[in-house]
């Protein structure tokens, strides 16, 4: 059986839509906090098991005739989210599961980004726990720079710190779709897969995307570490938050999500989205936010 964690979640939602076009309803669980936001997917037969964790005694029951478990990492950052996932792991080792999946980060051993911290953290106790794993190092999401560009549209510019470096996001969608291969295929044993688009872009690139599909000319508009900061608390942004987008712009110029691997092309046997097809699916959401 394969357990799905946090399958009310986006990514975790699109795992369990593509393990359904490749296994039976019945071989899958989802383990989630809130079962009755499940309820669709147990009318199509998905076991459905509370799974907190933070709660022990939850993740046991969860986990419970696992085989192989997909643990996403949750959205707590710091010391806190790895104390979640140091549970789920432990639950996971005294239940017998033979392979744990993790949605780690790209480049998560080196990485400077203050993210990374949680996942390395993270991939050291998975590996530490003796239980066969395979390493889901997903890049930054397509779709997380949605918000962005409804603010461009309204303003014209694309405002970043991120100078000219380089990013290859990739479509949540994708990134799904190679969890679920993993989840239910073979020869995943102790792998490490990064997973990002096949190729890597610039906001000035991105900006000529968004003017071409919208037929508004939108510019990038590069500033500094400080005037990001001011911009961002001037919005209403609490300080570490912050903090942790000024250090993801920062970690952007500097090109620590720049790395385009083959993992996800080979997983999922077919090109990935690019970030121009993927803005194309919600654009028009965008022109009319």
């Amino acid at each position: 059986m394969i357990v799905v964690t946090g399958a009310t979640g986006q990514l975790g939602r699109l795992v369990v839509e593509r393990l359904l076009e490749r296994v039976p309803a019945d071989a899958i669980a989802v383990s989630v906090r809130s079962p009755e936001k499940a309820a669709d997917l147990a009318s199509r037969g998905v076991r459905v098991r509370r799974g907190d964790f933070n709660d022990a005694a939850s993740l046991a029951d969860a986990f419970a005739g696992a085989e192989r478990l997909l643990i996403i990492s949750s959205d707590v950052i710091g010391e806190g989210r790895v104390a979640q996932h140091a549970a789920a792991i432990e639950a996971a080792r005294a239940a017998n599961v033979g392979l744990i999946a993790y949605t780690s980060l790209v480049d998560a051993d080196t990485s400077p980004l203050l993210l990374a911290r949680d996942h390395k953290a993270t991939e050291e106790l998975i590996r530490a726990s003796g239980v066969p794993y395979a390493l889901l190092r997903n890049t930054f999401y397509s779709e997380f720079i949605a918000d962005q560009i409804g603010s461009a549209l309204e303003h014209g510019a694309l405002l970043t710190a991120a100078g000219a470096g380089r990013l290859a996001t990739a479509a949540r969608a994708d990134l799904a779709e190679a969890a679920a291969v993993v989840l239910s295929g073979e020869g995943h044993r102790n792998a490490v897969y990064e997973l990002t688009g096949a190729a890597a872009w610039t906001y000035d690139d991105l900006a000529a995307a968004v003017s071409r599909l919208s037929g508004r000319q939108i510019v990038h508009a590069s500033v500094s570490d400080a005037e990001l900061a001011a911009t961002l608390a001037g919005a209403g942004l609490p300080a570490p938050v912050v903090e942790l987008l000024g250090g993801i712009h920062r970690g952007i110029r500097e090109g620590a999500l720049a790395r385009v691997s083959p993992d996800l092309g080979r997983l999922l046997g077919r090109a990935p989205l690019t970030i121009e097809q993927t803005i194309a699916q919600f654009l028009p959401a965008a022109q009319t936010a």
